[in-house]
């Protein structure tokens, strides 16, 4: 069966396959790789430990399949196409070849200071092409990365890397985004003062070239670069081998390390990006997610690569130096396929339809969305403007812990609808149930979204707390793989996803748990409580707003608060709105009410509903008294 669906016929075809026979479905996907050892068991499966293997018996290493298998026939074909963050420098590509020869130059040099298979690496650099290098190194000799986005505070990376017992870390001197120029190494030296106590080496790539200050654990990426050899033989890989760990914010503070294994991602990474995006040869696809996230390890770098493509990375950001950067790109290197988040979208659409307007856009075959779901009018926009009602959208749905793309129409082979991610890919198997449990079959039905059947990119584990990851996705109902998102369906099946129903903000595509955000804010000393809650913001989709209770009245205290928040997790977590009251509303075993607290926040609150069984219902008519009067100055 090929790789690759073209018709409606295909899609039909595929998809009754993949119910009827999941695992030689998905054993005839395999076939499409390159194994140093073939499999004996496609796939054995437990949703209660839980317990999921794909590919039982197999060997490989995914750089093969990203690189070498290539170079018989790509080897002079762009691999990675980098874009600077200034308009006036030029872009850079780099061949597969070329990029081979590097990820190999790179993979000796962390074998030369000790690092082998099972280590872990935190990678915490800008969208820079030795970031990808860096991961597809670390691949190649079966070193488990871990990439944290590089906005993230000092005190969040060092969170992260204590978590993971990282033995290395890489980053840049500085990060260029816009007209910023941000301290990287500064904020890699404040997280190994805090703890990371794991850490005996930090390779520092020199970006900008600027000063920075050097320990007996720094090393120069260049000069370790000319010492390694430019050889570098892939080590073997079981298939179940960790292959990454991202971490993810969940209903807790300490943020969430997914592990995503190496042959199931692997083929569902080739699988789903070739279907989705249906990219061609020739074709130049960009991706605008940064590697930070689940959407450049897929979309960026593991999908396009696998499937021989060129993929592009752009260091800056959509308005820098005026909104119509991303289309004057697009034009200028015949962008095929382009993928963003919608707050992208929202955010170009404010300085209006001018600025897309003065470019040709014409090369544009498919136009995505990703991160979050898109409203209509955004998605008008996109169509209108952007795809001039000639490319389709795909509204792509899926999550750090899916490892790649569930939910989504496929360009010209399914039809779309604006808000609807529309119909699940081959082998994927949503459900919509009650909170009870019940299964929703009636179409023009809400519920709680879920998936009753293993997929090969699915989470493994939580990285040292397995409990943690049967409590998060498989506790809630027997069976199935809980997404923690609600859903609607339409007459004709499509699936609009409505969003979150658990603790968890989705912020510009990135999601963020409330508790990770309140401890950050309770730890500004002036602080005695807070509550944090979703909002609907015009631009983010979703704003953070914070109720805080404070031992003083200090006038200054909110910009106080956003200072903490920002030094302790990062700038993305900022709260939009802050509300000091007196109390909050809670149950008499003490806890905050935070759907009432959503109801004040979007401004529903006439319907709020009962509130007499609050051990403090009077509190209730104060907070909404309190954000009036605020939002009224």
């Amino acid at each position: 069966m090929p790789l690759r669906m073209r018709t409606p016929a295909d899609y039909q075809e595929q998809y009754a396959r993949s119910i009827s026979d999941p695992e030689g479905f998905w054993s005839d996907m395999a076939l499409h790789f390159f194994w140093r050892k073939p499999h004996h068991t496609t796939l054995e499966w437990n949703f209660e430990k839980p317990s999921i293997k794909w590919y039982q018996g197999a060997q490989l290493n995914i750089s093969e399949n990203c690189l070498d298998r290539h170079l018989k026939d790509k080897s002079d074909q762009t691999a990675i196409l980098w874009v600077p963050n200034d308009p006036g420098e030029d872009s850079v590509s780099i061949s597969y070849a070329e990029l081979h020869q590097r990820v190999c130059t790179c993979a000796s040099a962390l074998i030369d200071l000790g690092i082998g298979k099972g280590d872990r690496v935190v990678l915490y650099m800008p969208m820079v092409p030795e970031l990808a290098v860096a991961v597809l190194a670390c691949a190649r000799i079966g070193a488990i990365h871990s990439v944290v986005f590089a906005g993230f505070s000092a005190q969040a990376l060092a969170d992260r890397v204590d978590d993971a017992q990282a033995s290395m870390i890489i980053c840049s001197d500085y990060s260029r985004r816009g007209a910023k120029i941000i301290p990287i190494k500064a904020v890699v030296d404040d997280a190994m003062e805090l703890s990371c106590d794991s850490v005996q080496h930090v390779i520092v790539h020199a970006h900008t070239g600027g000063d920075i200050s050097w320990h007996d654990h720094d090393h120069r990426w260049s000069e370790l670069m000319q010492r390694a050899s430019r050889t570098c033989e892939a080590t073997v890989m079981e298939s179940e081998d960790p292959l990454f760990i991202l971490y993810t914010s969940g209903s807790t503070g300490k943020p969430k390390g997914v592990v995503h294994s190496t042959a199931g991602y692997m083929v569902y990474a080739a699988y789903s990006f070739t279907n989705v995006f249906q990219y061609d040869p020739g074709d130049i696809y960009w991706c605008t997610a940064d590697i930070g996230w689940i959407t450049g390890h897929t979309y960026i770098i593991y999908g396009p690569l696998l499937a021989g493509a060129t993929t592009m990375m752009y260091e800056g950001v959509p308005t820098y130096p005026d909104a119509g950067r991303f289309w004057q790109i697009c034009e200028q290197h015949r962008v095929s396929q382009f993928y963003t988040a919608p707050t992208a979208i929202r955010a170009l659409m404010v300085h209006g339809h001018h600025f897309p307007e003065q470019y040709d856009l014409s090369a544009l075959k498919v136009i995505g969305t990703v991160g979050e779901p898109i409203n209509e009018e955004a998605w008008h926009w996109y169509n209108q403007y952007i795809g001039r009602h000639r490319a389709p959208i795909v509204d792509t749905w899926w999550q750090t812990e899916t490892g790649g793309i569930m939910i989504t129409s496929l360009p010209g082979i399914t039809d779309t609808k604006p808000t609807y991610a529309a119909y699940p890919l081959p082998g994927i198997r949503p459900v919509l149930v009650s909170p009870e449990g019940d299964l929703i079959e009636e179409n023009e039905k809400e519920g709680l979204l879920c998936i009753d059947y293993p997929w090969p990119s699915m989470i493994r584990t939580t990285y040292g707390d397995h409990e943690r990851c049967r409590q998060t996705y498989f506790s809630a109902f027997s069976g199935k793989y809980f997404t923690g998102d609600g859903a609607r369906r339409d007459a004709d099946g499509r699936i609009r996803v409505i969003g979150r129903v658990d603790d968890v903000i989705n912020v510009s595509g990135h999601r963020l748990g409330t508790a990770e955000i309140e401890n950050a804010i309770n730890e500004q000393s002036s602080v005695i409580e807070s509550a944090v809650v979703a909002y609907p913001h015009d631009i983010k989709g979703q704003g953070i707003c914070a109720f805080v209770i404070c031992d003083i009245d200090r006038p200054d205290l909110s910009s106080d608060v956003c200072l903490t928040v920002r030094k302790i997790i990062g700038p993305v977590a900022t709260p939009d709105r802050i509300y000091i009251v007196s109390s909050l509303p809670k149950t008499r075993s003490g806890k905050i009410m935070r759907r009432i607290l959503r109801k004040i926040a979007c401004g529903e609150s006439d319907g709020i509903g009962d509130t007499s069984t609050l051990l403090n219902p009077e509190c209730v008519d104060l907070i909404i008294r309190q954000v009036e009067k605020e939002d009224m100055q």
